[in-house]
């Protein structure tokens, strides 16, 4: 099942069911308003939903419309809990090296993570308003598991179970402010941008044999400004998404709408595949090269990230935005 929220001018949108090729839409409003109220009511409206994404999948669903993106807003536009992780060890492998970095002592057993902003998500084909050029603007592309209520104590095994849907995320990062927000010892706060996520959001088993382990086993296909920029592999995590889920919930509940990420989708042979973030390009530059020569985003800059299945067809839709100077008054 694929699900997304239109625009509607309120703080959370209105809930609408996809095709499966993404073709077209239809309000689910009559089930459930929201996308929040979904998820925290899924057992009881999930079957509602699914007959109305079989009827929209076979031409009969009453009101339905072509689907228009650009209308979309974030699934949840606004969400009670973003929590995003560093589940690829290449990345972290990679920036050690580039910087002299202590490795943690848990690195391959305790997943790092950090509590982002979950107030202000932007739409896959919104904007993204940031300050300043010289704040070293950045990408970041990855998924991102939308959860339903998490108890605490939640196990590995268990996780699993409460990953309601599917999307991506473009996190973004500002590099020049990030090691001073380290520095606090507080994490990252001026250095995050708001984030952007996937158009669409789809249950698991919309991904077939390619969901397995708790983890994506599809490239994600990144653009900047048009030209490829990498397509590493999602199933490389060496965290899965239930490790970083029972991670979460060790000392607390989560809350229905719960969102976990991946952090940077990267892989060993980054060199072959590309990367998913400009930091990472710039890292691997000062390995091979003595210095990094490729810049961070430009003002009117756009970033392009798709997940396609094994027959080319788009799973979650693109996010499709262009970098603006924020009017601040």
């Amino acid at each position: 099942m694929k699900l997304a929220t239109l625009k509607d001018g309120s703080p959370d949108g209105r809930l609408h069911v996809v095709s499966r090729d993404l073709t077209h839409t239809v309000a689910a409003t009559a089930i459930t308003p929201t996308m929040q109220t979904a998820i925290e009511q899924w057992d009881l409206v999930a079957g509602a939903l699914m007959d109305l994404y079989d009827a929209l999948n076979a031409g009969n669903a009453r009101g339905a419309a072509a689907l228009d993106t650009r209308r979309l807003a974030a699934p949840l536009p606004r969400a009670w809990q973003w929590l995003d992780a560093s589940a690829f060890h290449a990345h972290g492998d990679l920036l050690e090296k580039v910087f002299g970095l202590d490795p943690p002592p848990e690195k391959r057993t305790v997943p790092l993570m950090y509590q982002g902003a979950g107030d202000d998500l932007l739409g896959a084909c919104d904007d993204v308003p940031l300050p300043s050029e010289e704040d070293g603007m950045d990408f970041e592309a990855e998924l991102v598991a939308i959860l339903d209520r998490v108890p605490m104590g939640t196990t590995v095994a268990q996780a699993d179970r409460h990953i309601r849907l599917l999307t991506m995320a473009n996190d973004t990062s500002l590099r020049a402010l990030a090691a001073k927000d380290l520095r606090t010892g507080f994490g990252f706060l001026q250095s995050k941008g708001a984030t952007t996520f996937g158009p669409v959001a789809v249950t698991p088993d919309e991904l077939g044999d390619a969901w397995r382990d708790g983890r994506v086993h599809l490239p994600l296909h990144i653009h900047w400004n048009d030209a490829a920029f990498g397509h590493p592999d999602c199933g490389a995590m060496g965290f899965s998404f239930g490790e970083l889920i029972s991670h979460a919930a060790r000392t607390r509940n989560l809350a229905a709408g719960t969102l976990i990420g991946t952090g940077t989708i990267s892989n060993e042979n980054f060199r072959e595949v590309g990367s998913a973030c400009i930091a990472e390009r710039r890292a691997i530059e000062l390995v091979d090269e003595g210095a990094p020569r490729t810049p961070y985003l430009k003002f009117g800059d756009r970033v392009r990230i798709e997940m396609f299945d094994t027959d080319g067809r788009s799973i979650f839709g693109a996010i499709d935005q262009a970098y603006v100077r924020a009017d601040i008054r």
